[in-house]
């Protein structure tokens, strides 16, 4: 049975392997971005060299900069290799190749974080597109895991962002700037 991670309930701790930006090799923890004092926003997608997870993470590196201004850090992980993620990274977006992006991508090649996420599709040893974002205590405070052929909306991951750190009641179709409940 798969383990299911709830909002609310603590995020299960992490040290992965990343490709920086600048494409060299290094670690992240989730106990480091806390230390920080910042939100993690940690989503996993199938694998590299698709069709679907490109556009995902081009656009989420695209809005980058707003993530920063809202004291998060975006990680991407897959079930794939620091390696497979460098040379994907240095293939041109116009060749289906990510070209430059602004956040670690990280390798679960022992599936450990995500089968601790609850993403691992175990037949397959590659995660399902899951999306969670931690505050800075680590408690999860937004999941959502959807079909491998849908991809997430960058604008929704800020919106909901932003609604979490009013630390208020926000009503449906809220947008920032808008009054809370």
């Amino acid at each position: 049975m798969r383990h299911q991670v709830m909002p609310g309930s603590p995020a299960p701790p992490f040290t992965v392997s990343v490709v920086y930006p600048d494409q060299t090799f290094g670690e992240v923890s989730l106990s480091g971005i806390m230390q920080e004092e910042k939100w993690t926003v940690l989503f996993f997608y199938p694998m590299d060299f698709t069709t679907v997870c490109p556009t995902e993470i081009t656009s989420l590196s695209d809005q980058y900069e707003e993530f920063e201004d809202l004291d998060a850090e975006v990680i991407g992980v897959s079930t794939d290799t620091v390696y497979t993620h460098r040379a994907w990274c240095q293939l041109e977006r116009e060749r289906n190749g990510l070209g430059k992006i602004l956040y670690p991508l990280g390798a679960d090649t022992n599936h450990n974080m995500s089968r601790d996420y609850g993403v691992l599709e175990e037949e397959k040893g590659t995660a399902h597109r899951g999306l969670f974002i931690i505050n800075p205590e680590g408690e999860v405070m937004y999941s959502v895991v959807h079909h491998h052929n849908v991809g997430r909306d960058t604008d929704e991951t800020l919106r909901v962002l932003q609604a979490l750190q009013t630390g208020r009641p926000c009503p449906a179709n809220w947008k920032p700037g808008q009054p809370s409940l």
